[in-house]
């Protein structure tokens, strides 16, 4: 890592398998990326694409010395490790991870947009990105992401377990998330 440290947000989700145990698993293998400083909620949402199990969602917010690209490659990697395997469009997984946004960053690259281009239309990724980070705004218009989760239907998210509940036995000392 370089001296350069950077916040980034990082949506997870599973719909295979156990799911919050992946979740858990996926937490503690963020580490070796940086150091997760705080965890959202946990929610429950309805798959997006061809039918299958609903998801577990819930956001990290990372402080890394990474480039965007290079963290972008160590989810990729967690996500195999965890057994994901990419047969078809929004199919269904044992692990998701998603770089959402960096606060201020504006990045295109191979592979890798910042903030993630459909992050204004996904409720189920908007609610546990604010958990971690209230106050943050799309880098590109400046437009805070409260607002455009209040023109989104967010009746399908369901807060199904708080930071502390999901991630007991996590062993890492990180802050909550926002509550309500």
């Amino acid at each position: 890592m370089s001296d350069d440290l950077r916040l980034y947000v990082i949506g997870l989700g599973a719909n295979l398998g156990d799911r919050r145990q992946s979740l858990r698993s996926a937490v503690v293998a963020l580490t070796r990326a940086g150091q997760v400083i705080r965890l959202s909620d946990l929610y429950e949402t309805a798959a997006v694409g061809p039918p299958q199990p609903d998801y577990l969602n819930a956001a990290v917010l990372l402080q890394s010395g990474l480039a965007p690209g290079a963290l972008l490659t160590v989810l990729l990697e967690v996500e195999q490790q965890h057994g994901r395997e990419r047969r078809e469009k929004w199919g269904p997984r044992t692990l998701d991870l998603d770089l959402l946004c960096s606060p201020g960053l504006v990045h295109t690259g191979p592979g890798l947009t910042l903030p993630h281009p459909e992050l204004e239309r996904r409720a189920f990724a908007l609610v546990p990105l604010l958990d971690v980070l209230p106050d943050a705004r799309d880098a590109r218009s400046g437009v805070s992401y409260l607002e455009q989760l209040s023109r989104l239907e967010r009746d399908a998210v369901r807060r199904v377990e708080t930071q502390a509940s999901w991630t007991l036995g996590v062993g890492i000392g990180v802050a909550a998330g926002r509550t309500e």
